[in-house]
């Protein structure tokens, strides 16, 4: 069960924040290995991306990313607490092209505010469950469970249970990554919770099945010096974790880890492939979001973002692949 809060009187709220709407300049992104035509990536070929800017400041920062059924619409947080959403275009090579129809809405809290302080709304997560959408938030650490539709002009209407105790979580290394699995896989449409950084006494990630039959805590091996930022499964019920690492000495990089859904659940310690590995010699910065989209003819892609932190020295880049057979 979760724990939910009573309607509040709205005398004495805030009005729903407006959405602003944003212009997004796109540039395309043709080569993932720097200077190199190479396509395939371990088990991934490359497809095409995107570095997008936008005049708007609200822009960037992007943590989580989440497509529609349409695999064209998606919606994103920004760790500043905030909503974005828009839809992809391509070329007539099919490849990503640019942004249309992009809004950014501010966030609403438990009590109906308007919350811009990044302490209180740091959002990490984004899932997507039976008319929920879902937030996994650092530093106060919680999910937290909007309407979906309607979620931008809302506040929540419930908060999930992590399992994982709130002590255990590091400060700025918690909740990174929430993600519902498919109904036909073995953990059943359970949602799941994958700490960034934050470790048990073997040093193993702190992780959580929320609900379903194999409800309990468990690990994700450590990868050091990589930290956990996002996740999404695949239609067989296998779990994507997207890492990143960064050091002055060696720079950035990311890799894609491939776990095997049926090993998932209470007690246990998850590890598995790399799939995907690169680092700055490749089209990288702050890798931070991944989401697995389905096309209609059953292609898998799989498709990442990175968070530019509203710094000149970093980028907003949307990159896919497809999923090799």
């Amino acid at each position: 069960m979760f724990c939910s809060w009573l309607a509040l009187p709205v005398s004495g709220l805030a009005s729903p924040p407006p959405s602003e709407t944003v212009p997004v300049s796109s540039r395309q992104i043709t080569n993932f290995k720097i200077g190199s035509d190479q396509k395939r990536f371990g088990a991934l070929e490359f497809v095409g991306g995107l570095e997008m800017s936008s005049s708007n400041a609200l822009f960037g920062a992007m943590s989580a990313i989440r497509f529609r059924v349409d695999t064209t619409s998606f919606l994103s947080v920004l760790d500043t607490g905030h909503w974005l959403q828009g839809s992809v275009t391509r070329d007539p090579q099919g490849r990503l092209s640019g942004l249309a129809d992009v809004t950014v809405t501010s966030m609403m809290d438990r009590q109906g505010r308007s919350e811009r302080v990044k302490q209180m709304m740091d959002s990490e997560g984004l899932a997507f469950r039976n008319g929920q959408a879902l937030v996994s938030f650092e530093q106060q650490h919680r999910v937290d469970v909007y309407p979906d539709p309607g979620f931008a002009q809302a506040r929540p209407v419930a908060s999930l249970p992590i399992l994982i105790p709130k002590s255990a979580l590091r400060g700025n290394r918690g909740l990174e990554t929430v993600v519902v699995s498919p109904a036909g896989s073995p953990l059943a449409g359970a949602t799941v919770i994958v700490s960034e950084l934050s470790v048990d006494k073997a040093d193993h990630l702190y992780a959580a099945v929320l609900d379903g039959p194999r409800k309990g805590v468990f690990a994700v091996v450590q990868k050091d010096p990589f930290a956990i930022t996002d996740g999404a499964f695949l239609p067989n019920g296998d779990l994507l974790l997207l890492e990143r690492r960064f050091s002055f000495a060696e720079g950035i990089g990311m890799q894609i880890r491939r776990i095997a859904g049926d090993t998932i659940k209470a007690g246990a310690v998850v590890d598995g492939t790399v799939i995907l590995s690169a680092d700055m010699g490749y089209q990288i910065d702050n890798m931070e979001g991944l989401d697995v989209v389905v096309l209609p003819d059953g292609e898998i892609r799989v498709i990442v973002v990175s968070d530019d932190n509203h710094s000149i020295l970093e980028r907003n880049l949307m990159l896919e692949f497809r999923l090799i057979p």
